[in-house]
Parts: C-alpha cells; sequence; structure tokens
C-alpha cells in the first residue's frame, strides 16, 4: 500500500498531479479511518498505463476514454495526423535553424519570406551585416544567404562579358523617348547598367544626365565609354542604391529606368522616386507583365518565385494611376529587344557549359532561358509605360 506522496515518487509526478486525477476519474485511492489516500500497486500500474498512453500523444481526455472502454480508433487516428504534422513543422523548425546556421540550404526560406514580405525581408539582411546592394542582390538573385558570395561571382562571371543585362533596343528607347510631352533638360536614370540606354539618351538630347547603378564596375564602363565619346560633361556615372538615392528634392524632369524599378517594387519606385521630380515631371520605366489573365502554370510558378509582384498590364496600369501618374503612353517591348539580351545570354551560358564551367547560378539562367522559348510573348512580356506626375 503507498501513500500518495509514496505513490507519486514513485511514477515521478507531482501530488497535486494525482489529486486533479482523483479529481477527473483517472484514478481511484481510498481514505483510510485517519483521512490518509492509500493505493495499492493495480494503482500504481494504472498510472504507469495512463503514462504510457500519453506517451503516444493522447490527452487525458483520450487516456481517459481508452481506460473506460476499447479504444475508439478515430481517436488514434486522429491523434496521428496531428502527430505527423507536428512532425512536419518541427522538422521545418530544424532546417530553418539549421540553414540559419549555414548547415543546409535557405534557397526555399528566402524565396517564401521574399513573396509574403519584401521589405522586412531586407531590413533583416541589412541586420545580418549584408550591404543594401547585397540584401537586394540576395533577394532577386542568389536567394541563400550562405552562398551568396559564390553565387554572385558565378553570377557576375557570366554578365560581364555581357552588354545587356536585361531586354532592350536603342529603337524601343528612341520611341519611349519620343512619346514624352516635352523636351527633359536634367534626366536621372536608374540602374543603368553599363549605359546602353544612356548612349541613346545622351545623343537623342541636350539633357544633363545623372546615371545611377549600385555595381562599381558597370559605372565604371559606363564613365568610361562617356569620357571616349567627349559626353563626359553632361553625362556622369555615380554608384548609388536606387532605394536612397543622394539627391535633392525636384532635381530632375525626367526619371528613366529600363527593367530595374522591380527591385524595389514598381508601386514603391513610383511614390519614393516623385520627390526628385520638378513641376509635372515625366518617368519612363519598363517592366515585366502577364499578357493575360490566366498564364501557364508553369510560367506562374516560375515567376512566382522570381518577381512574385508581376501584375498583368491592366492591374499595372491601374497601379500607375493610384500612385499619382498619368499614362502617356505604353507598348510592348520589341522581339529585337529581347534577342538583343536573350542571345549572347545563351551563347554565354553555353560556352561556360562547354567548358565544365556551369554554376548554380548558370543552372538557373538557363532554367529562365527555358521559360523565354516556352511562354515569352504568349503568357508574358515586357512593357514600357510612358508617365507624367499630376499637376501639383
Amino acid at each position: 500500500m503507498y501513500r500518495i506522496s509514496e505513490l507519486a515518487h514513485r511514477v515521478d509526478l507531482s501530488r497535486s498531479t494525482l489529486l486533479y486525477y482523483e479529481k477527473i476519474g483517472l484514478l481511484r485511492g481510498r481514505r483510510r479511518t485517519n483521512g490518509y489516500r492509500e493505493y495499492d500497486d493495480s494503482d500504481l500500474q494504472r498510472l504507469r498505463l495512463i503514462q504510457k498512453l500519453q506517451a503516444g500523444g493522447l490527452n487525458l481526455n483520450e487516456v481517459k476514454a481508452c481506460l473506460d472502454s476499447r479504444i475508439d480508433r478515430s481517436i488514434l487516428r486522429k491523434r496521428l495526423a496531428g502527430l505527423e504534422e507536428e512532425i512536419k513543422e518541427k522538422e521545418k523548425s530544424r532546417d530553418l535553424l539549421a540553414g540559419l546556421l549555414g548547415e543546409r540550404p535557405l534557397t526555399e526560406w528566402h524565396t517564401s519570406l521574399n513573396a509574403v514580405a519584401p521589405d522586412a525581408h531586407v531590413t533583416w539582411l541589412l541586420a545580418q551585416g549584408f550591404s543594401e546592394k547585397d540584401a537586394l542582390r540576395l533577394k532577386w538573385l542568389s536567394k541563400d544567404m550562405n552562398e551568396h558570395d559564390s553565387y554572385m561571382a558565378d553570377f557576375m562571371k557570366i554578365f560581364e562579358t555581357l552588354e545587356r543585362w536585361g531586354p532592350g533596343s536603342a529603337d524601343d528607347t528612341l520611341r519611349a523617348l519620343s512619346a514624352l510631352p516635352q523636351e527633359p533638360a536634367r534626366i536621372l536614370e536608374i540602374g543603368s547598367g553599363k549605359g546602353v540606354a544612356t548612349n541613346v539618351l545622351a545623343e537623342h538630347t541636350e539633357a544633363v544626365i545623372t546615371a545611377i547603378d549600385n555595381e562599381p564596375t558597370t559605372i565604371d564602363a559606363l564613365n568610361k565609354t562617356m569620357a571616349t565619346r567627349g559626353l563626359h560633361t553632361r553625362v556622369q556615372g555615380v554608384c548609388a542604391s536606387m532605394t536612397d538615392l543622394p539627391f535633392d528634392d525636384g532635381t530632375f524632369d525626367l526619371i528613366w529606368a529600363e527593367g530595374s524599378a522591380y527591385v524595389m517594387g514598381v508601386e514603391r519606385a513610383l511614390r519614393d522616386w516623385k520627390r526628385l521630380l520638378r513641376g509635372p515631371g515625366m518617368v519612363v520605366l519598363s517592366d515585366l507583365v502577364w499578357l493575360r489573365e490566366e498564364p501557364a502554370a508553369d510560367a506562374v510558378a516560375f515567376w512566382n518565385d522570381e518577381y512574385p509582384d508581376m501584375q498583368t498590364v491592366a492591374v499595372r496600369q491601374e497601379q500607375i494611376r493610384a500612385t499619382g501618374y498619368s499614362i502617356v503612353s505604353d507598348f510592348a517591348l520589341s522581339d529585337e529587344s529581347w534577342s538583343n539580351y536573350i542571345e549572347p545570354l545563351r551563347k554565354r551560358v553555353a560556352e561556360l557549359e562547354d567548358t565544365g564551367n556551369a554554376s548554380s547560378a548558370a543552372k538557373d539562367i538557363r532554367t529562365e532561358l527555358d521559360i523565354y522559348d516556352w511562354f515569352l510573348g504568349k503568357d508574358f512580356g515586357y512593357r514600357f509605360f510612358v508617365l507624367t506626375t499630376h499637376d501639383r
């Protein structure tokens, strides 16, 4: 026979726990004439059975049901399903912690975070010690903080020999330029790259042009080109971030952004950049858009990872107007613009594959090229938007 304290000690439970078990009917002690509770070996074994059932994940009500009658298999199946779900969640937690320690890939986590909280994602990366340039590149390119440096080295190896880092052509740039309602005097080009579009703007306007990009090598190349062509007196390349532009309000008549606004989000870019414009200023940007309401599932799956904010033309037009702009003109990029980008890139990736130097960056680009081959022009494409701010 056992007193309650002795029984509690044997099963490693507290006295208050055993009293609660008595209250809900799991345990039935007997009172002696002196008022003390008394238990026997059957009570000890019943408690050990209860513990074994609890180890299977059953709560006390379910344990009681199993003790009082035959096991209800539906209860067990429900509990099993719940445990399996908990295990999945624990595995996700384990994988994330291992990833944050640099022991596992973090690609899926970064991609999912960017889809639901893009600004918080960048802020968090900055807190982890990444520069703003690397945080934005990690968000859009490497997608794994543990592999970022090696991925970007491979990425730059691919693109450093290419003139264009996105689709475009002189004809499309000129078409957008000719749609402007007035001649610009001061232009800010955002995301200039090596200055392919900058050259066109410089040749066909008399404007003072400031071209910014966050990659120093491209700005160096741009400035050398402008110096060689004698344009350096009115065209200057500046290494800066589009999210923190070092210019006073009302500095420019025109902001030009071919294929770059997506980095910070088109809506945010239009809101943030507006302060830089004087009078009823002008903005020209190009952006990836869906060409139909229900695009192919494979295309959607790819771009949901690469550019989750991609919209149909109609939705993007509505967003543009909602941020305080009027649309002067919009048009699809030509086949030539895509060819100017895709064919040199395809050739460069093939060269690296042939020499056995294909990297994860090259594999990602190969996947993107396949998406272009299958769905470009049918499900998605690029579009120029020529805008003016509302009169203020």
